[in-house]
């Protein structure tokens, strides 16, 4: 994906805002973390400028440090995010409050899952040529949003992936292996479920395309379909019931979360 890069000066200078008026207020990382209700990996990753903040977490930032306007003020200049395609920064931000994540994908296997092997492989084929900065940038903003599978562990994640995704051995067997064993590390997870559709499926409600979506803390649902150098944000209520409609329908088209499972284990040992 393309990107339109900044330079990180931006969040190093927020999480010193923060940093400051956390200490100002006596506070320690440990003490911080649970007024802000995020872990102390997030907090200590957000002042140290790794992390893009969250809209939650600078308002309640603000109102627990008593911030008199300057959290929000910091939060202004931070409307890009290094690493992350610019049409798709505004979903990346709701992936990290989202209470349910529902993913299908036939290109690609969703970054989310991706492996760092796998994700080097899709950068190292990207035309135009990439650069290996570019290539470091992209690479540790998508091992950053994986960080949410774990850290959000109340969040139900749902994947629906065509086999032929593995099939295709992107990256070569050695980069195949490691993936199918990172999913078969991942569907141990309770709150993530990985379903495969078969290659050989008479009926399929997502013969549209790739596409995502999301549930909010204040129960609100949103749509995204990514194109090749585009994105598409969906608030619209009847195009996201859409979405969810055919969803719903290739969740029972595709293998059951057992037979998923073997499948990935039947793939790993033939591979």
């Amino acid at each position: 994906m393309a990107d339109e890069p900044e330079p990180s000066d931006s969040l190093k200078a927020f999480g010193e805002v923060v940093k400051v008026l956390r200490k100002r207020a006596g506070l320690t990382q440990e003490e911080f973390a649970p007024l802000v209700q995020y872990s102390v990996t997030m907090v200590a990753s957000i002042e140290q400028g790794r992390r893009f903040p969250p809209p939650a977490f600078v308002e309640r930032s603000e109102v627990a440090l008593d911030g008199m306007g300057v959290v929000r003020a910091a939060a202004k200049h931070l409307s890009r995010r290094r690493g992350l395609a610019s049409w798709f920064r505004q979903w990346a931000q709701l992936e990290q409050d989202a209470i349910t994540l529902q993913t299908y994908e036939c290109r690609l296997i969703p970054g989310l899952l991706q492996t760092e092997a796998y994700a080097r492989a899709l950068f190292a084929e990207q035309l135009p040529p990439l650069g290996d900065e570019q290539i470091e940038t992209q690479l540790a903003a998508r091992l950053e949003r994986q960080e949410l599978l774990r850290q959000r562990p109340n969040t139900a994640y749902s994947f629906i992936l065509e086999e032929h995704l593995l099939l295709r051995r992107t990256g070569g067997v050695d980069v195949t292996v490691g993936m199918v064993e990172h999913l078969l590390e991942l569907v141990s997870l309770r709150n993530i479920e990985i379903q495969i559709m078969p290659v050989m499926r008479e009926h399929h409600a997502g013969l549209g395309g790739p596409m995502r979506l999301l549930e909010t803390p204040e129960n609100r649902w949103f749509g995204y379909c990514e194109g090749q150098e585009s994105g598409q944000f969906i608030s619209d209520p009847k195009v996201v019931s859409m979405l969810q409609m055919r969803y719903a329908r290739m969740r029972s088209q595709a293998l059951s979360l057992e037979d998923s499972l073997s499948l990935l284990r039947r793939m790993r040992g033939a591979i």
